[in-house]
């Protein structure tokens, strides 16, 4: 008997409290900082892509949703500081599990991950992200490539000295603004 009225006891205690409602679509959720949302291919101060094409990523990746292609700079045709640079690179989200075992594979800090958790779609193609969609931005003083490079004479300047330039980089953005 008193089994039955313990039950009752937690209906009629919770029906008089306020309902908490997400205003989800009009009012997003802010995520933890370390929150694994969408990918992002970064890129060098001056534009060139950090991707070397080495397909560790792939490799890592218990879901085989990564596909990467590498391609080779050229001087005419220069995409990375680096010999190689990640010619066709595609992201299937539709098999994409968020582990972040990719993020830990790049050599080069080129793929991070995003807090942009938005990735519904009602078209299937439109889930495999290509290359251009997971690109950054370039952002003030960056270059489209292909183009020289221009923070050194070798991709050991790039990757010896990236956490410097990044940082001047960041301080002529801030002062831009």
């Amino acid at each position: 008997m008193f089994e039955s009225l313990k039950g009752f006891g937690v209906t009629f205690g919770t029906m008089f409290k306020k309902v908490v409602t997400e205003e989800y679509p009009e009012v997003k959720k802010v995520t933890a900082p370390r929150f694994h949302g969408r990918h992002q291919l970064n890129r060098h101060p001056d534009g060139l892509e950090k991707c070397v094409g080495c397909e560790l990523c792939a490799w890592a990746c218990p879901a085989d949703a990564i596909f990467v292609e590498g391609g080779d700079n050229t001087e005419e045709a220069r995409y990375s500081p680096g010999e190689r640079f990640g010619a066709d690179y595609q992201i299937n989200y539709l098999r994409c599990i968020g582990c972040g075992l990719c993020i830990e594979a790049c050599p080069t800090r080129s793929l991070t991950m995003t807090n942009e958790y938005e990735l519904a779609d009602d078209n299937r193609q439109d889930l495999i992200f290509t290359k251009e969609d997971l690109l950054a931005p370039l952002l003030p003083g960056m270059e489209q490539p292909p183009h020289p490079m221009r923070l050194g004479e070798n991709e050991q300047d790039y990757y010896v000295n990236g956490p410097q330039l990044a940082k001047v980089a960041q301080e002529g953005k801030g002062t831009q603004q």
